[in-house]
């Protein structure tokens, strides 16, 4: 019994930076000649709210060790995501996985997380704080986020498209004007 507490206690110190969120958890049961045998499978993701984010999916006849299984399932299959100051998406797209559909929007500062159930634990654990997004199609939570996943995988940063075209940051942004939209009408 100590030696597991070691082993968490060890697991939690090496791991301080990753928060996760439990997601699904699903009772499963198997008929067999005695009766019926329950097992559970979870679904986490885990991310490190800096541009890091994984999910994983685990199953196991008691629920903590199911949780335990896809929380290091989700470590090793991180993805890491470029944000825009750290706070949104540089982009808007869009992510497929089946039936499943979704539309990503980035969002100006105060908007929030607007996204529903599996896709919210996805930019939470992300560290997005503005977002607007809508999920077509499959309500599976497993589609979701891996919908969700396979779209923020696809996100470049303009440093990235940059330095594929061969060419400054400067010229892939739209020009922007110093002066606000306000300052230029003069009021009567």
């Amino acid at each position: 019994m100590a030696r597991n507490d070691d082993r968490r206690d060890r697991r939690e110190r090496e791991d301080p930076e990753f928060a996760d969120r439990l997601v699904a958890i699903n009772r499963v049961s198997k008929t067999v000649k005695g009766g019926k045998r329950f097992g559970f499978a979870a679904l986490v993701v885990v991310g490190d709210q800096k541009g890091r984010v994984g999910f994983g999916k685990g199953k196991a006849r008691e629920v903590p060790e199911a949780i335990r299984k896809a929380t290091e399932q989700a470590k090793r299959q991180m993805i890491r995501v470029p944000l825009r100051e750290g706070r949104t998406l540089h982009h808007d797209m869009q992510g497929r996985h089946g039936a499943g559909k979704v539309v990503m929007r980035t969002a100006p500062q105060g908007t929030g997380i607007i996204a529903g159930g599996p896709m919210r634990a996805v930019f939470e654990m992300l560290g997005v704080q503005d977002v607007v997004a809508k999920s077509l199609g499959s309500q599976n939570p497993y589609n979701m986020i891996r919908a969700t996943l396979q779209g923020l995988g696809a996100a470049q940063s303009p440093r990235q498209v940059a330095s594929r075209r061969g060419k400054k940051v400067a010229d892939i942004l739209p020009k922007r004007d110093d002066v606000p939209a306000e300052a230029e009408t003069v009021e009567a």
